[in-house]
């Protein structure tokens, strides 16, 4: 069992569980600051696809973003600033440091249950409090929040920060601001809707301050920031079928023939071939 997790039985458990403290007295409205990630085997780590790509290897980072926007220049508009430039290749599959988030509940349940191949293992989601995380950052960075009287970043945010050498932020300036744990600290930030797919799966990005940080290593040292629920492998057909009956699958993450192929094929598969 994973440090500060619950597991839940029930498809009524798992509604509770995710709603939970959502409900923000203040303003009298459910405006929760959590954001979500659902991953279709609960033992994997929160491991960005750069180091799932390069291992060790961590230091091709930047070899991989320089050669990013060497070919894709001609698809890229000019006035797309660094962050912007990270997120479209982190859109369209580059391996980076950033990990995909998303604000809906419901999208982290249809990537929790959408792999068939993985309905012989418990699934799990991630829920974050990006507030109590991003209390880590480092000064400066907390500061624009605050200055922009916001909770999370914007790409234009990012993209118009200039640390002390007056240099624009990026990677390499990530790395060297002090958090306020030893260097170690994540930030959360919105991607540009370049796309109906950003737009549908209501997305956010997280960017590590150094790329061998694993996200779910670091979270268990601050228990406080996160929630990790456990879908058992006995509820994830359940699950799909009423994510399925409200119409959240991947026709609508993914817009498009991909997406509609993508969903036929699975609602298609028989029931004893998804258990065999």
């Amino acid at each position: 069992m994973k440090i500060n997790s619950c597991r839940v039985n029930t498809y009524t458990e798992l509604q509770e569980e995710l709603f939970l403290d959502s409900y923000d007295d203040k303003i009298k409205r459910h405006r929760p600051t959590f954001l979500y990630r659902g991953i279709s085997d609960s033992k994997h780590d929160l491991k960005h696809s750069l180091h799932r790509t390069v291992n060790d290897r961590l230091d091709l980072e930047s070899g991989l973003i320089r050669n990013f926007q060497k070919y894709a220049s001609t698809q890229l508009k000019n006035e797309y600033g660094f962050w912007d430039v990270l997120s479209i290749a982190q859109h369209h599959g580059l391996p980076t440091r950033l990990l995909d988030w998303t604000f809906s509940p419901y999208v982290a349940l249809h990537f929790t249950t959408d792999n068939l191949s993985k309905y012989n293992s418990d699934g799990v989601i991630w829920q974050v409090d990006y507030n109590k995380i991003h209390s880590y950052l480092p000064k400066i960075l907390y500061q624009e929040l605050v200055d922009h009287k916001s909770t999370i970043f914007t790409t234009d945010i990012l993209n118009n920060l200039k640390i002390d050498t007056k240099q624009m932020m990026d990677l390499e300036l990530l790395e060297k601001q002090n958090g306020s744990d030893d260097k170690s600290y994540f930030l959360f930030f919105e991607p540009p809707s370049i796309d109906d797919r950003i737009i549908n799966q209501y997305a956010c990005f997280s960017v590590a301050s150094r790329p061998e940080l694993i996200f779910n290593h670091w979270m268990e040292k601050h228990p406080e920031t996160y929630k990790a629920i456990i879908i058992p492998k006995e509820l994830k057909l359940e699950i799909r079928d009423k994510l399925d009956m409200i119409n959240l699958n991947e026709r609508v993450i993914f817009p498009g023939l991909d997406g509609l192929c993508k969903w036929l094929s699975r609602h298609y598969t028989p029931t004893d071939r998804i258990y065999r």
